[in-house]
């Protein structure tokens, strides 16, 4: 039953070690230092703006739960934090509440919570029949599909016909009336999928990268055999390289999450290329304990944004868009294997 399994994916993200054991890959990233920063840090601006809605922070809390009567305080806690911080919120898979009326609640409750800022509806890319229904259920501002073989691939009867799965997103980018978000769950994307979801009209990618939390090894725990489920548990682009893949190929809005756990992340992905940056592990949890537990995570991040800004000579987003970074190690030698060119973001600001 959908709702069961729902429960137990939040028992598990909270109570189990379901996260990568490999990097994001931004340890391999550096922001250059700026000893002649010439910003005030009290007038740094983290503001950004997406899908016409205007948000005070590039931070925003991609899916996570829904469609089981416990995720109802979570996504209440969650959209009371997102309104009055005035950041995007994505609620998770719609599907249960849509063939279940009795949980529609637990996904109505965002908007009842978060009357006027961005929030994000969430259906799997098969459900094309479920799209509009998304939307009007939580009066989306715009709708995520979600991409996740690597789940499917591990979980128990996963769904591993993928045939059509281009001409699904295509249909449901087509016929509906919101800007349409395509996300991984935690694999990430490369510059070739991402090529191909632009060209079909998508209006955003959230490239969800290796290195937070890992859906195989959530699936491991549910299932009787674990071969597979440990075998692909660090399978997937880490975050740090799917945000260059991603930005360095496509010209429409990226967001980068998969293992983002501090401000120094996000200004690092940011630096990258990201327009805005998800979590959502580190609230989940808090998020059961209520949204002032939430708040103080987000002004956390919020807080070491601005440090990091700071430290770059950055007073606003788009100026640390163009900060100097210098990228190392295993995500260096990546990205060259891959033809993309990392000297330059090093060399941005030569003045």
């Amino acid at each position: 039953m959908i709702s069961d399994r729902k429960l137990e994916h939040i028992l598990l993200c909270t109570h189990y070690d379901v996260e990568y054991r490999k990097d994001t890959g931004f340890k391999d990233v550096e922001l250059v230092h700026r000893a002649l920063t010439q910003v005030n840090s009290e007038e740094i601006d983290l503001s950004i703006k997406l899908f016409g809605k205007e948000l005070k922070s590039p931070i925003m809390i991609t899916a996570i739960t829904g469609g089981h009567p416990a995720a109802f305080n979570i996504n209440r806690a969650l959209a009371k934090a997102a309104e009055k911080l005035g950041i995007g919120l994505g609620v998770g898979s719609q599907r249960a509440g849509i063939e279940d009326p009795s949980l529609k609640a637990t996904y109505t409750i965002a908007r009842e919570e978060a009357p006027s800022t961005l929030l994000i509806g969430n259906i799997g890319a098969p459900q094309v029949e479920y799209a509009e229904a998304a939307v009007e259920m939580i009066d989306a501002d715009a709708l995520a599909i979600h991409l996740n073989p690597l789940q499917e691939s591990i979980q128990p009867g996963g769904d591993i016909n993928s045939s059509g799965l281009v001409d699904s997103i295509k249909g449901i980018v087509e016929n509906i009336k919101v800007p349409v978000i395509v996300k991984e769950t935690g694999a990430g994307i490369c510059a070739e999928d991402a090529l191909k979801l632009e060209e079909i009209g998508v209006a955003a990618i959230d490239i969800a990268g290796a290195g937070g939390t890992s859906w195989a090894a959530v699936e491991t725990y549910r299932a009787e055999e674990k071969h597979l489920g440990r075998l692909y548990w660090d399978w997937g682009i880490p975050t740090a390289v799917s945000t260059v893949e991603v930005a360095e190929t496509v010209k429409i809005p990226v967001i980068a999450s998969g293992g983002i756990r501090s401000g120094l992340d996000a200004a690092k992905a940011i630096a990258l290329g990201a327009d805005a940056v998800g979590i959502a592990l580190p609230v989940l949890k808090e998020a059961q304990r209520g949204y002032r537990e939430v708040i103080s995570v987000i002004r956390r991040f919020n807080e070491s944004l601005k440090v990091a800004m700071y430290l770059v000579g950055a007073q606003n987003i788009e100026e640390l868009k163009k900060a100097p970074i210098v990228i190392k190690g295993e995500t260096r030698t990546w990205l060259h294997e891959r033809g993309f060119n990392t000297s330059k973001y090093a060399r941005r600001q030569r003045q």
